[in-house]
């Protein structure tokens, strides 16, 4: 009887997997193409040992080398060993702004970076850093690995003898830290703020006077009152910089760059010398560190802003000014786009996804993950 009846379970079982497929109406929604990648592994496991070298912009202070050292840690254990590659700090082997420069012409053969330092070299470069009001954390991964941005991140890096894969994301930076309480636009006019790239322009369209100081001045500077606030990083970033000991507000939220991304770039002839399994454990383990990244910041971020918030008061601009904010945005990007073909054509990507992610944004919306008192209070979206 027991036998029969475990029989009987059985067809049921598979009568259940079988009626469930008459459900679907349509073909299956969406594939991964690296399944059939896998299903053709035609090469075998390398016996090679190779060494290389990592130059970067940063240094050993900030969070951003760890996340460079955290590829770097996840090669060697993926390849046991037999791809190592060292990193050096800025200026340990060639200064900061040299990194890019060091890895094309071979002299490294692999570096780390925030694209938009190389805003010089080719304007579209700041698309794949951060936008403001453009990409969140979210938007950039989808729009890289799912909407074509990584291979155009590739074309772009190609240019220069490189090959680029996304190396680290960490979300939305921390406002200003500021010594002028600035909630709405007319507080912002001839305010002395620290800041580079395409902020900083939108900043003086607004009235600000504005200066793009390397990250090692921001404090002096503060302290002495030449600048009134600046902005730099990530609150888990920014903390070891005490800037909560000489400004009084957080000025929020930050809009300059609502998603950081970061880069890995090799020097191309470098890379295509590595055996084929070699490669794809470098793939793996940038999309590993893409990830990891993004939680190991903002799970930081989180402790870090509790201690900001001990000695600083967090501002919110208002409505109306993000408002005219973003449209001031709008217009200068609208003549970067004009003045330079490659942004137009990144930046038109990323803005053609932002417009069809949006319903799905907007049905989604309302479930935020709020504390229960936060809630029921009223505060149901981010």
């Amino acid at each position: 009887m027991k036998k029969a009846l475990t029989t009987i379970f059985c067809i049921a079982l598979a009568l259940c997997f079988l009626t469930s497929a008459s459900y679907a109406k349509r073909e299956k929604f969406g594939s991964d193409k690296r399944h059939d990648m896998a299903k053709r592994v035609n090469f075998k496991t390398s016996t090679e040992k190779i060494r290389w070298k990592m130059v970067m912009p940063w240094s050993k202070g900030l969070l951003f080398y760890d996340i460079a050292v955290h590829f770097a840690d996840s090669v060697r254990l993926a390849s046991a060993g037999r791809l190592d590659i060292k990193p050096f700090s800025a200026g340990e082997l060639v200064p900061a702004m040299q990194s890019f420069d060091a890895v094309s012409e071979g002299s490294a053969q692999v570096g780390h970076d925030w694209p938009g330092y190389w805003k010089g070299k080719n304007e579209a470069f700041v698309a794949f850093a951060s936008v403001p009001f453009g990409l969140d954390a979210e938007g950039y991964n989808i729009w890289l690995y799912e909407k074509g941005g990584l291979e155009m991140m590739q074309e772009l890096y190609g240019q220069f003898n490189l090959f680029a894969l996304p190396g680290g994301q960490v979300g939305q930076e921390m406002g200003l830290s500021s010594n002028k309480r600035s909630a709405k636009m007319e507080d912002f006019k001839g305010m002395r703020v620290r800041t580079p790239g395409w902020y900083m322009d939108i900043m003086n369209n607004l009235g600000a006077s504005v200066t793009p100081l390397p990250g090692g001045e921001v404090y002096l500077a503060l302290e002495r009152g030449v600048i009134d606030a600046a902005e730099f990083s990530s609150p888990a970033i920014n903390y070891p910089m005490g800037f909560d000991e000489i400004t009084k507000y957080a000025i929020q939220p930050g809009v300059h760059q609502p998603g950081v991304q970061c880069a890995l770039f090799f020097n191309k002839d470098a890379y295509e010398k590595l055996p084929e399994d070699l490669k794809w454990i470098i793939d793996i383990c940038a999309r590993e560190t893409q990830l990891w990244s993004y939680n190991w910041i903002n799970s930081l971020n989180a402790e870090a802003v509790r201690r900001f918030k001990d000695k600083m008061e967090f501002v919110k601009m208002d409505k109306e000014t993000l408002i005219e904010f973003r449209k001031t945005t709008k217009t200068y990007l609208d003549g970067v786009k004009a003045k330079y073909p490659d942004v137009k054509k990144v930046l038109d990507s990323q803005e053609a996804f932002i417009a069809d992610f949006a319903d799905w944004r907007d049905a989604r919306s309302g479930a935020t993950p709020w504390p229960y008192e936060t809630y029921i209070g009223g505060r149901i979206t981010e």
